[in-house]
């Protein structure tokens, strides 16, 4: 990923906002996405990945570290490829990170009622953490996203564990 491709990231942000506006998720919709700022420091980090085909970025994944864990900040594909399974060679590149990291499990936050969301990342492995297995860093997520007005809709924290990742 280039520098170049930052401001690219943020198109598909936009754009893979749509189908929430079509759901009454409006609010989600037209939540600005990550600063170039931000995603640069995730870059610079190693913790970026875009999709491309045909030399044109159409899916990303950011992630960062809560409590020693892969944490899977944002994954988005631009809606007209949706169902190609760009969101799971992401998640896949992921895991392959944090293993090589030395970290056991992955977690995310996530709407639990969006079949692209919480049913989406149950299907691939993940499980819903009850609120005593959630640590204290996710906690925080938790509550800055609280802050930011996502509970407005049903949250949860999630959690796949590397040892039984299925990948691609």
């Amino acid at each position: 990923m280039t520098t170049e491709d930052l401001t690219v990231l943020q198109d598909i942000e936009r754009a893979a906002g749509t189908p929430f506006a079509e759901i009454g998720m409006a609010a989600v919709a037209d939540d600005e996405p990550p600063s170039t700022a931000a995603l640069r420091e995730f870059q610079q980090a190693g913790r970026a990945w875009v999709w491309t085909e045909d030399d044109l970025p159409i899916g990303y994944l950011v992630a960062g570290v809560v409590d020693e864990i892969a944490h899977i900040e944002q994954v988005s594909v631009r809606p007209d490829y949706a169902g190609r399974r760009i969101g799971k060679r992401l998640i896949d590149r992921a895991a392959r990170w944090a293993a090589t990291a030395g970290m056991p499990a992955m977690t995310l936050t996530t709407f639990t009622e969006v079949p692209w969301n919480g049913p989406y990342y149950e299907r691939l492995g993940f499980r819903y953490l009850s609120s005593d297995e959630e640590t204290p860093g996710l906690i925080a997520v938790r509550a800055a996203e609280q802050a930011h007005g996502l509970d407005r809709w049903p949250r949860a924290c999630m959690r796949a564990e590397l040892a039984d990742w299925s990948m691609d």
